[in-house]
């Protein structure tokens, strides 16, 4: 009997394909957090390369870090408002590219251009336009308005680095946006318009249910990559001023690289990667109730 069979040969050729993308997920996220929660059992002192078992210890050391509540309250406002402003600005960028009129792919090449640029390059230019001297002060100083240093105060400087990262990444929404809307049948809009529909009604009733997919997606790549924003926070403030922008990302490396406590940074770095999967999780099981068709 011939081993090499049709079906065998099918089996062979469908693993084949996914075997890239399965090594990459041993390498690059089985084997790494594998390491973390090693790491997060033991203290490691990288100097010596000696490691001591401790347990639990370094979870039990989440309870009583005083700094861990204002590092939390820093991330939930800065994933927070990068969320809600990301998508609601994608939305409604994309609704007015979405129309027929002259220079509209001018306007969506000017909004997508800063997803290609460099974050840190980014990240830069906007450090020099936040300074006290720099370009965003001499504007408001050009119609009378005194700025203030947007980046030495808590307040402004929480609002400068959520400011900059949705400025940079609101074009990836967009574009998925646009795809979506796109793909709505005119023919829908045409006949609530013969039943008088107004566009308020048109754009809750027709527009947001045939587009809830692209927004479940967009809803779940926007609040797993806020989680992740670390060069805008690296660049700009380095979590300054006191806590106000430490966000749980960065005080993962802080711990971990700044105060070389690898065990404690991967106790963090095990509870950051928690919450991204509670929320995508929770995200995935509340389509349910607002997507509106799945395909």
């Amino acid at each position: 009997m011939r081993y090499w069979t049709t079906r065998r040969r099918d089996v062979l050729t469908g693993y084949l394909f996914i075997a890239p993308q399965l090594a990459g997920v041993v390498l690059f996220v089985l084997i790494p957090v594998g390491l973390a929660i090693w790491y997060s059992l033991n203290k490691w002192n990288v100097f010596t390369g000696k490691q001591v078992f401790v347990g639990a210890d370094h979870y039990a050391a989440l309870a009583s870090d005083p700094q861990l509540p204002n590092v939390l309250l820093a991330t939930v406002a800065f994933s927070g408002g990068v969320v809600v402003l990301n998508i609601s600005l994608g939305l409604l960028i994309a609704v007015l590219l979405n129309r027929r009129f002259r220079g509209a792919t001018f306007f969506r090449t000017v909004f997508f251009s800063p997803v290609v640029v460099s974050v840190v390059a980014w990240t830069l230019v906007w450090g020099f336009l936040l300074q006290d001297n720099g370009g965003i002060n001499g504007l408001l100083g050009a119609v009378g308005v005194d700025g203030p240093n947007w980046l030495q105060h808590g307040d402004t400087a929480m609002v400068s680095v959520v400011v900059s990262q949705v400025v940079r990444s609101v074009g990836v929404n967009m574009v998925l946006f646009l795809a979506a809307l796109q793909g709505v049948p005119s023919e829908l809009y045409e006949a609530a318009r013969m039943d008088g529909a107004s566009s308020r009604a048109m754009f809750a009733r027709i527009t947001l249910p045939l587009i809830s997919p692209t927004v479940l997606l967009t809803a779940i790549i926007t609040v797993v990559g806020a989680l992740q924003s670390f060069a805008q926070i690296a660049v700009l403030t380095g979590g300054g001023p006191e806590l106000s922008t430490t966000v749980l990302v960065y005080y993962v490396y802080q711990q971990a690289f700044e105060f070389n406590d690898i065990g404690y940074g991967s106790t963090l770095a095990l509870m950051l990667l928690s919450f991204v999967m509670v929320l995508t999780l929770l995200q995935w099981q509340l389509r349910r109730k607002w997507v509106f068709h799945e395909q």
